[in-house]
């Protein structure tokens, strides 16, 4: 066969992605970022990114370390000041007094940096701990709507995933009793978000204390998402290290990316079991190897100057709650555009299902409508499993929230006055 034979021959993709789908929410800021270059003032609603800089006592630590020649490999699951900080944070959050639970029912052991992994990103301790933990035969539970990657990282581990629908009364979360009903003998995990990305909904301290006695009860694997543990409005969010009467089988992720505004240095770890965290070590050591030294420096500064990340992240929430109750008042004048109420994150959920479709798919027809006729980009529901939805985030500068959402209210009213 000649070489101009190979080359053009058709590529097939193998079996490991011959199922996998690109990421929605990737897709959609590409695309309102290639609108943009092409001259057109597209609003982004659609990135899941705050729109915050870094905190510069943060950007100094990062400078330090480079100029302390952190520019090598490091240990492979993360530097041990680090991993000491992230486990010392995780143990007060554990072991401290909280409204939700009796400290006779939780663990008293500190959290010990033999049980964390820092990797690239929070998207990849999610991805080690499902395929250490899932493999093919495997169901795993998967709240509904939820982050887009959950379903793929379970895919790719060649587990399944069971979407379990919440109901819109309850804020689209889901009880214990309907994991408890979705389940099967072959379900071995769930996979917990909240606050939750897409809907900014927020479980209670009793609604996650149900589901992880069920899980308890049933042996199954918890892996709690908590990468917006920090951004609630209301009251604080629960986690699932407060909740656990037993950490046996408990995977808590979490990071700097959303939190203090470093989405682009890419730290996230996972603290779980020692003998999962070897396994998520191992599998690192073969893909990835460590996290960036310097942005592991960035994110132990995070950690470790309290005062002045504490002052970072109050304002980085406060300036999120004012846009967040702007856009609800704005809402409520909407009629018939129902929506989550967002208690954390900075996502609004709406349900769009009345816009005429010929599909079904509501919520594509309606974010492909405001991005061709209103120059705002946000993301289908369909890319979380329900199609009637469409997601916004309110992480962009206020006057563009506002115009932006201002054109979402008419777009939808446009859609469903033509359609009555």
């Amino acid at each position: 066969m000649t070489d101009l034979a190979v080359r053009s021959r058709a590529y097939t993709p193998s079996a490991n992605v011959s199922q996998l789908k690109e990421s929605a929410t990737v897709a959609v800021s590409a695309r309102a970022k290639a609108l943009r270059a092409s001259g057109r003032q597209v609003i982004d609603l659609g990135v899941g990114e705050p729109d915050f800089d870094t905190p510069a006592f943060i950007r100094r630590a990062a400078q330090r370390a480079i100029d302390a020649g952190a520019t090598r490999y490091t240990a492979m699951e993360g530097i041990l000041p680090l991993r000491q900080a992230i486990a010392r944070d995780a143990t007060e959050l554990a072991l401290a007094p909280n409204p939700w639970s009796d400290p006779a029912d939780r663990p008293s052991a500190p959290v010990t940096e033999g049980q964390v992994v820092v990797s690239t990103g929070s998207k990849q301790s999610l991805f080690n701990a499902c395929f250490v933990l899932f493999g093919a035969g495997d169901e795993v539970l998967v709240p509904t709507p939820s982050w887009t990657s959950y379903y793929e990282m379970i895919a790719l581990a060649r587990a399944t995933a069971v979407p379990v629908l919440g109901e819109p009364e309850r804020g689209l979360k889901v009880t214990a009793e309907q994991l408890a009903a979705s389940a099967t003998p072959r379900t071995r995990g769930v996979i917990l978000n909240s606050p939750c990305n897409p809907t900014g909904a927020v479980y209670s301290g009793e609604e996650l204390a149900a589901i992880l006695e069920l899980a308890a009860a049933r042996d199954w694997w918890v892996i709690s998402d908590e990468i917006y543990l920090q951004i609630t409005y209301d009251a604080p969010a629960p986690s699932a290290l407060q909740l656990a009467r037993s950490r046996d089988r408990l995977v808590v992720v979490n990071g700097v990316a959303k939190s203090h505004a470093m989405t682009g240095w890419r730290i996230g770890w996972a603290i779980s079991p020692p003998a999962v965290a070897r396994a998520m070590t191992a599998l690192q050591s073969h893909t990835t190897s460590n996290a960036a030294a310097v942005s592991q420096h960035a994110a132990l500064a995070a950690l470790t100057e309290r005062d002045e990340a504490e002052v970072a992240v109050r304002a980085m929430v406060d300036r999120f709650r004012t846009r967040r109750d702007a856009a609800i008042a704005m809402l409520r004048e909407a009629p018939g555009l129902r929506f989550v109420h967002p208690d954390g994150a900075f996502y609004l959920y709406l349900d769009v299902g009345q816009v005429p479709t010929a599909d079904g798919d509501a919520g594509t027809a309606f974010a492909r409508y405001v991005l061709d006729r209103h120059d705002v980009a946000v993301v289908p529901g369909s890319a979380f499993l329900t199609p009637r939805w469409v997601r916004l985030a309110y992480a962009a500068p206020d006057d563009q929230v506002a115009a932006g959402l201002s054109r979402v209210v008419a777009a939808y009213g446009d859609l469903v006055g033509a359609a009555g």
